[in-house]
């Protein structure tokens, strides 16, 4: 990844993740407490109090050193911000904000930070968290302590928030991620029908407000981004997603697409488009370890497969982009200069 998408990344995970899962209060509702200005307290978190040496009035002292950095400071530019942030950060740092970590139970073993957490992969830090205590177990079949009553999750949150903003070096807050492509993914909250039974409705308005409301619940429990819509295009029968897609018309997979992005963000929630790109049509419409090789002309790439994606971000102002694990004539997308750089960031301004 080079270094002007790596600035864009770390200033929203900095801009964004601290006022979304630090100010939560669960005690309240969430305007409240979101002010920038306002010191955390111990009603915030699961246990412990915070280290109110670094929080100040419109600031927080993230690298613990008393004053005042520039990547510290709302009031200064977005671009010095991030260039001062990324002249302090170690390689280490820098690989950690670009992984992702499968929270408790998938992969973290511990709901709440613990002291191994200290020398640990992520003891730098790490760009986000997916699905933490959400409920979700798989066949792991353990008992979550955290994901209900929904205050004890926001603050469990909160609590995994401050290890990283105070335990670690340079402080960068953690992006909690979590699936939304039919209502949130986290034990009770709203279930809505498939992507393609909501798509058969043809109705923009209803998919905005499904938008709300998984933004809104996501918002309530503490979560930042949300990996939704899905807005690939399923042209394919053999293919095993479809029934998670909208529709095979780009069309109107824009308009619903656009909707969805426009109903979860106003909740000041990101919404995460999935999966750029060209994912929906593996070689024998296999999935699994087999997302491969697609079968897409050029010409089709730029005038179908792509024209929900840039209707999102350019006309609904989409915040994220999640690269698909396939490949596209022999190039793997993840490391695909001409999808994540050439069309993603210069045509589309991503």
């Amino acid at each position: 990844m080079r270094n002007r998408e790596f600035l864009l990344f770390l200033a929203f995970v900095v801009a964004l993740s601290t006022l979304a899962s630090l100010s939560a209060d669960p005690s309240k509702s969430f305007k409240q407490t979101a002010a920038m200005g306002q010191k955390p307290n111990a009603a915030w978190f699961v246990s412990g109090e915070p280290d109110l040496k670094i929080y100040h009035d419109g600031w927080i002292d993230l690298n613990k050193n008393g004053v005042k950095d520039p990547y510290e400071d709302p009031a200064a530019d977005v671009e010095a911000r991030v260039t001062d942030l990324l002249g302090r950060m170690t390689l280490e740092e820098k690989t950690g904000q670009m992984a992702t970590l499968y929270g408790f139970p998938r992969v973290l073993k511990d709901e709440l930070p613990t002291s191994a957490w200290k020398a640990a992969l992520w003891k730098d830090g790490i760009g986000n968290i997916d699905e933490h205590i959400n409920g979700y177990t798989g066949s792991q079949n353990q008992t979550l302590k955290y994901d209900l009553p929904y205050p004890l999750h926001a603050r469990a949150l909160n609590q995994v928030q401050r290890f990283f903003v105070e335990d670690t070096r340079l402080g960068i807050p953690v992006d909690f991620t979590n699936e939304g492509i039919r209502g949130l993914l986290h034990t009770r909250a709203t279930s809505f029908p498939a992507q393609l039974a909501v798509a058969s409705t043809w109705d923009e308005d209803l998919v905005r407000e499904v938008g709300r409301v998984t933004g809104s619940e996501a918002r309530a429990l503490g979560y930042t981004n949300v990996y939704s819509p899905i807005l690939d295009l399923p042209r394919d029968p053999r293919w095993g997603r479809v029934t998670e897609c909208y529709s095979e018309d780009p069309f109107l997979t824009a308009t619903l697409g656009m909707a969805q992005v426009r109903g979860i963000q106003e909740q000041r929630v990101v919404s995460t488009l999935t999966h750029f790109a060209v994912y929906s049509v593996p070689k024998g419409g296999r999935d699994g370890d087999a997302r491969t090789d697609p079968q897409v002309t050029w010409r089709d790439v730029q005038t179908i497969f792509l024209h929900p994606f840039r209707k999102a971000i350019r006309d609904a102002g989409a915040l994220g982009v999640m690269a698909s694990y396939n490949d596209y004539n022999g190039i793997p997308i993840e490391a695909n200069p001409l999808f994540l750089t050439d069309i993603l960031r210069r045509e589309w301004g991503f």
